[in-house]
């Protein structure tokens, strides 16, 4: 994020697109929620489902799920056409506008419609008051990021941001809200196949080099590594031979659920490090237990950039560790030297010394409300919003950006799009909450969401069961038939491993960040009877 969560309330317009904020990130809604009740604020949701959220809305854009780039290109084009853009701002801090500018003239509102489904006069409507505003935010999730074209859609929301001068404001910004609660963390760590610590890119020789110095060891290659879906498919191909796994259970949340066992069962050896036993880790060679969050010290990174401190409140059961005392063991068994560590905050005190926005950052600092990244030196307070006065490059630079189809559309054979989500009542896997009672009486099953017209010309009610298929896989689940799809969508979770819709989902990938399309492809439904074994995974 850009911003803070604090200055929500500060924006005169909020865009929430690729975010079902009130299901999958409560407490930040309540801030958009505040922002919109108490202080005037004007909400536009871009979602192809009625969330939650479109009851707090000034305008709902339903698009078709998988067009978001050109509903973007076109608030833009009738944002230029209409003087609202900040000249100014494009002036002094921007380049290549002129060469976005072209593509982005192709984009009229009679062409977006037809892509998006969005009514003409819902998009001026939204445009007039995004670009009618100032400061004004735009948020996003998953929704706009798990698509092949995910990186384009980022950037087309930079150009949005760019084009009406809202960053380095407060109330502004460009703000993606983080999917789960330490994710910030684990990117700012090196926890990605071209950075290490503070997004410093593997392939910088001056990087390598004052890596190679602190560590006293050569670095590796200066290639790329892989990224989760690259990785399985050389697992299945055997070009990778073992795979450690940390907190992750790709077997339900990872798509294509019957390609991630092919790969995963082909590996020589697979590590699995968790709290529970997932669907993964039965899976794996080695189990190594793992402490929970309150089980041990540390600290977490929010969406916001936010390092705060978390302090063990019980001890590990059984032969449960702290992460970082499991690595270091076995680090050691393997010969390593200097894996010494007596507490997280000595590893705190070295990440300061690696990761340059880190570089203020230590356990004394961080008592109360903690400290907002780049924090460089001790003396500085943190940064609460980013490019203030200047781009980390100089200039903002606009991206032209084409839409372009999903990877995999409705046919005959498959005629309708499924795209999947979260609820309120459980989290991801369901690896935690769906041990918790309470919620399971609360949401019990997964019931996949199909549009009232739909339902109706398929002969099926609400509660049915139905069977959905796609070209990788079958699931069979009961229907919940309502208005929150748009006709020809299809919702499910990813919570349910007996009704899992990964089985369903393509794992085609981004070509730039190499995320899958979790977000579209193409399914039919067919009413059923209840099976036996609801998944033929």
């Amino acid at each position: 994020m850009t911003n803070s969560i604090a200055d929500i309330v500060e924006a005169k317009a909020i865009l929430a697109i690729g975010t079902n904020t009130t299901e999958a990130h409560p407490v930040l809604s309540l801030q958009i929620k505040k922002a919109v009740r108490q202080h005037g604020a004007a909400l536009i949701v871009a979602d192809p489902r009625r969330i939650e959220l479109v009851d707090f809305a000034a305008v709902h854009l339903r698009l078709e799920a998988g067009t978001d780039l050109a509903l973007l290109n076109g608030l833009a084009h009738i944002i230029l056409n209409e003087n609202l853009h900040d000249s100014a701002f494009i002036t002094e801090r921007t380049e290549n506008f002129e060469a976005w500018k072209a593509v982005i003239d192709e984009y009229t509102p009679d062409r977006v419609s037809a892509i998006t489904g969005v009514p003409v006069d819902d998009l001026i409507r939204a445009a007039r008051i995004y670009g009618g505003a100032r400061p004004a935010s735009i948020f996003y999730c998953l929704g706009i990021t798990e698509h092949t074209v995910g990186h384009q859609n980022v950037l087309a929301l930079a150009n949005l941001a760019l084009l009406t001068g809202n960053l380095g404001i407060r109330g502004g910004g460009l703000n993606p809200i983080r999917g789960q609660n330490n994710v910030q963390g684990a990117c700012d760590m090196g926890g990605l196949p071209n950075y290490y610590p503070g997004y410093q890119p593997v392939t910088d020789p001056i990087v390598r080099e004052k890596m190679t110095a602190f560590y006293g060891i050569e670095q590796p290659p200066a290639t790329p590594g892989l990224t989760m879906g690259e990785l399985l498919q050389a697992a299945g191909e055997h070009r990778i031979r073992a795979v450690y796994i940390m907190g992750e259970n790709p077997m339900v949340s990872d798509p294509n659920t019957n390609h991630v066992r092919d790969c995963l069962e082909k590996l020589d050896l697979l590590i699995v490090q968790d709290i529970f036993l997932s669907e993964t880790a039965a899976l794996a060679d080695v189990v190594f237990p793992a402490a929970a969050f309150a089980e041990k010290d540390g600290t977490f990174t929010n969406t916001e950039r936010r390092v705060q401190r978390v302090r063990q409140a019980f001890d590990p059961p059984g032969e449960a560790r702290a992460d970082w005392q499991i690595l270091c063991q076995l680090a050691k068994r393997m010969g390593a030297s200097g894996w010494d560590y007596t507490s997280p905050s000595e590893i705190m005190e070295e990440i300061a010394q690696v990761n340059p926005s880190y570089g203020g950052i230590h356990y004394d600092r961080l008592e109360g409300d903690g400290l907002q990244w780049p924090c460089p030196s001790r003396d500085h307070s943190g940064t609460p919003i980013l490019h203030v006065d200047k781009f980390p490059k100089g200039r903002g630079r606009f991206h032209p950006v084409h839409h372009q189809p999903a990877a995999e559309l409705p046919d005959d054979e498959y005629p309708l799009m499924l795209t999947t989500g979260r609820i309120l009542q459980h989290y991801h896997t369901g690896t935690m909450t769906r041990r918790v009672s309470g919620l399971n009486i609360l949401a019990p099953e997964e019931r996949a969401e199909i549009n009232t017209l739909d339902a109706a010309e398929l002969g099926i009610a609400d509660g049915d069961w139905v069977r959905i298929s796609s070209r990788r896989g079958v699931v069979t689940v009961r229907a919940r038939v309502c208005e929150r799809p748009r006709r020809g969508l299809v919702f499910m979770t990813f919570h349910f491993v007996e009704a899992l819709s990964n089985v369903l989902t393509n794992n085609a990938l981004d070509p730039i960040a190499k995320v899958p399309e979790y977000k579209v492809c193409a399914v039919k439904v067919e009413r059923a009877y209840p099976p036996e074994d609801r998944t033929h995974a």
